[in-house]
């Protein structure tokens, strides 16, 4: 037993046996069909008597035996990977040989040696293709067998084609990672059938039980189920304190439900794919007809939203790109992709602040974009809070720069990214961006109103947080989970808005489409999420233990739910679902224009309070929260 376990052992951690030891082997096996066939044939005292007769004959047909295993390859494959094909041709091959070597026996007859007839070719093909195939079977389903122990144990959530795909490619891959288990349906009338084999579970309050009594370690989830998975937090809660494992399609993958797919697909889950969210479309071809051949200009495009328009906008054929950042290392690394993916595009990465006027004329002089994306700001909540001075010259001056520029040079469009931190501001940084919006508008109602001479389209955007932007709470979390803990949340009660970049930036494209200037465009980001479940999710997702969450209290300028619209506003739909017009208050150029010079003189003395209470008048709904400001409302 010892020994067959060693051989076992040995043969199966090769990488393969050489192809003439399976031909040899399948020659054996032909000899001893022959042999047994002549016995059924000839009886045993007739075999006796002529063994070495019937031994030659079957010897001299074997070179037909060998030509055809050779023509129809079946020796050519690994015998541990064997497939239905290759018992196919194994049959095909042994079917021709005896048929050959039954035409030798009826036509050549010799003292010397006896060829088979056409009733011992007959049973020389039935026995020599089914031990063939039986030698196949066996070690095939030996390697499983002793390989099992390293296979995943899977369930497959999906019984529709997405599901059965999923399931054929695993089941079908030569070197196994996983073995199937089980079927999971939402559908009561699929539950309790069989497919491939396996038995097709109701999805309900037990199933994780069931899964667990199946020895599953991780679950799949059929591209058709994402939505399904994305929409029951209390389910993916249930698999992960069970430590079962959750794999989907990448988060951009989009199956047609007829290509092929891959488990290669398949990666773990990540708390960004479980976030409930709707799919969004957005018409890229209006998009790319308003863009294409024009010259664009995007400020901030080393960040998380900037880069990620910029990659967008190069999609669309424009005849320039220009992007403009002051962090130089980030800037350098869209300059690289650029050149990497858009060779052919005339990109211009100019590293230079909004603040510096004389360099921005400089651009707008030289390159007279049609379209401006103006991303740049400071975004950080406590370090504006800390600096308003800061939050003043570069997000409230820095937009008043671009902006004028924009009308100076006849940019066709301009379009604001805000956020939803200016409605009801509590904390400067989210003031600063409320400021800039009062003067884009204004700036915009000035053109129509003939005031300033310009052609400008002004249009603003506020939308939450972006999952994976520089500063957000889940690559945080994710740092403080690697380091075994305590992940930090503010407060137990503190909820958030998120939605995908590259979906935000879709959205900023499809505002800037429909804007005929004057509008702020507000996205609907979806139902907010409890940032403390969003923290106790990622760390069972993570697989860690004994990680603990702590409380930190609401930082400075922080409020416990951000808003999209404040009390005095109303929202009217657009033909895009996902985005709304705020009809908010209006505001006279000459007001928010003056309100603006006064506001960067008194940041240039960076004297913290003077510059908060002038904010707070410009913007009376700004009310500090957490805040060494708070003083300021009481006065």
């Amino acid at each position: 037993m010892n020994i067959f376990l060693k051989l076992t052992s040995w043969y199966f951690t090769k990488k393969a046996l050489p192809y003439w030891s399976v031909l040899i082997l399948d020659c054996c096996v032909v000899l001893f069909s022959t042999l047994i066939g002549s016995f059924i044939e000839m009886g045993g005292y007739e075999l006796i008597n002529n063994f070495w007769q019937v031994l030659l004959g079957a010897v001299l047909c074997l070179p037909l035996f060998i030509l055809c295993f050779h023509l129809f390859h079946t020796y050519l494959g690994i015998i541990r990977f064997s497939s239905y094909v290759d018992l196919y041709r194994i049959g095909k091959a042994t079917l021709i040989a005896c048929c050959l070597s039954g035409l030798i026996g009826t036509f050549v007859h010799s003292e010397f040696c006896i060829f088979p007839s056409f009733k011992s070719a007959f049973i020389i093909f039935c026995l020599s293709t089914l031990l063939i195939w039986i030698v196949r079977i066996t070690v095939k389903a030996s390697f499983e067998g002793y390989n099992i122990d390293k296979d995943q144990p899977v369930a497959i959530y999906g019984t529709q084609a997405g599901g059965i795909a999923l399931a054929n490619s695993i089941c079908s891959v030569k070197e196994k990672q996983y073995i199937l288990r089980c079927f999971i349906s939402d559908r009561k009338k699929r539950a309790g059938i069989y497919l491939l084999g396996k038995k097709v579970y109701l999805n309900n309050d037990h199933i994780v039980d069931i899964l667990i009594r199946k020895g599953v370690k991780i679950l799949l989830v059929s591209p058709l189920k994402s939505d399904n998975i994305r929409s029951n937090p209390k389910m993916v809660d249930a698999l992960t304190r069970a430590h079962i494992k959750i794999m989907m399609m990448p988060a951009a993958e989009e199956w047609d439900g007829k290509s092929k797919l891959s488990y290669n697909q398949l990666h773990e889950v990540e708390i960004e794919d479980l976030l409930p969210r709707e799919k969004i479309e957005v018409d890229m071809g209006c998009i790319k007809q308003m863009l294409a051949g024009h010259r664009i200009l995007i400020t901030g495009a080393a960040g998380s939203i900037g880069s990620e328009m910029a990659r967008q906008v190069a999609t669309l054929n424009p005849s320039e790109l220009v992007l403009v950042d002051q962090a130089e290392t980030p800037m350098h690394d869209v300059r690289l992709y650029m050149k990497r993916n858009h060779s052919d595009l005339k990109v211009w990465t100019i590293v230079g602040s909004i603040t510096n006027k004389s360099q921005m004329d400089t651009i707008f002089a030289v390159h007279k974009p049609e379209y401006v994306f103006h991303a740049a700001a400071y975004k950080h909540v406590p370090m504006m809070e800390d600096n308003p001075a800061m939050a003043v010259q570069n997000n409230v001056f820095g937009t008043r720069v671009i902006a004028d520029l924009a009308v100076k040079y006849g940019t066709k469009k301009f379009v604001m990214i805000s956020t939803d931190k200016a409605v009801n501001p509590t904390n400067v940084m989210g003031c600063s961006k409320r400021i800039c919006e009062i003067y884009c508008q204004s700036l915009n109602q000035a053109i129509q109103d003939g005031v300033v001479i310009g052609v400008t389209q002004f249009v603003t955007t506020r939308f939450g947080n972006v999952l994976g932007s520089n500063g957000s709470v889940i690559p945080l979390f994710k740092k403080q989970i690697r380091s075994g803990g305590p992940v930090t949340v503010t407060h137990k009660d503190i909820i958030r808005y998120f939605m995908l970049i590259p979906e935000a930036c879709r959205l900023v494209l499809e505002a800037g489409t429909m804007g005929k200037g004057g509008e702020i465009f507000v996205f609907d980001m979806g139902e907010p999420v409890r940032i403390a479940d969003l923290a106790q999710r990622m760390i069972h997702l993570s697989g860690a233990k004994n990680i603990e969450i702590k409380y930190t209290g609401l930082r400075d300028g922080e409020k416990l739910y951000e808003e999209v619209l404040n009390d005095a506003e109303q929202s009217k739909p657009t033909v895009h679902p996902k985005i709304k017009v705020a009809a908010v208050r209006e505001y006279s150029y000459d007001l928010a224009l003056q309100n603006e010079k006064d506001l960067y003189e008194l940041s240039l003395h960076y004297d913290d309070m003077a510059i908060v209470k002038k904010m707070k008048e410009i913007v009376p709904e700004y009310k500090s929260k957490v805040s060494k400001y708070e003083v300021l409302d009481k006065r």
